[in-house]
């Protein structure tokens, strides 16, 4: 019996099973996040999606990429939105303006994005095996090495922009306070 038959889709081993549970936890925190009405708990699911995603990267012995995941999206993108939401009055409760009447059209769309991302991945992974139980394939500093040798100018416009951002929400907040001390 050779080992792809004795380590195959028939036998997962743990990390592959927990890979897939936190995976199914990570899409339904996903699904959810974009299917309520109530945009603090949409941010808050948002969280439990990128956390699963960490996981994921964990599980893919991916350290460094989990823990950037962690500081940048868990850590500053969602507090950075929460902040938002707090900032510009926006309603904690059911929001009827949250939902623009576009949900066919979004889950078409959405669904032709899926269908495209599976085709290409699958397609671009179909005949590579990928050993978990092996040595991690990059190390902490080359991985490093390359963000930030390769990706520092979008990490500075992204943080340019998350300023904006907080500045633009700190300035809708004060026009809302001004219209109110004036009546």
């Amino acid at each position: 019996m050779t080992l792809a038959a004795t380590n195959g889709f028939l036998s997962p081993t743990g990390v592959e099973i927990a890979f897939l549970l936190v995976g199914i936890v990570t899409l339904g925190a996903a699904v959810v996040t974009v299917t309520t009405k109530q945009l603090v708990h949409a941010a808050l699911w948002l969280v439990v999606a990128l956390g699963g995603i960490a996981v994921e990267y964990l599980l893919l012995t991916a350290e460094f990429i989990a823990w950037v995941q962690v500081l940048i999206y868990v850590g500053s993108v969602v507090v950075l939105l929460l902040f938002g939401l707090m900032l510009t009055k926006a309603p904690i409760g059911r929001s009827p303006d949250a939902d623009s009447g576009n949900r066919p059209a979004a889950l078409a769309v959405a669904a032709a994005a899926a269908a495209a991302l599976i085709w290409v991945v699958v397609d671009a992974f179909r005949t590579t095996w990928i050993d978990l139980d092996g040595p991690a394939q990059g190390s902490t500093k080359v991985s490093g090495s390359i963000l930030f040798r390769h990706w520092v100018l979008p990490f500075e416009a992204l943080s340019v922009l998350l300023l904006a951002a907080l500045v633009g929400a700190i300035v809708l907040s004060r026009k809302g306070r001004e219209r109110e001390g004036d009546n």
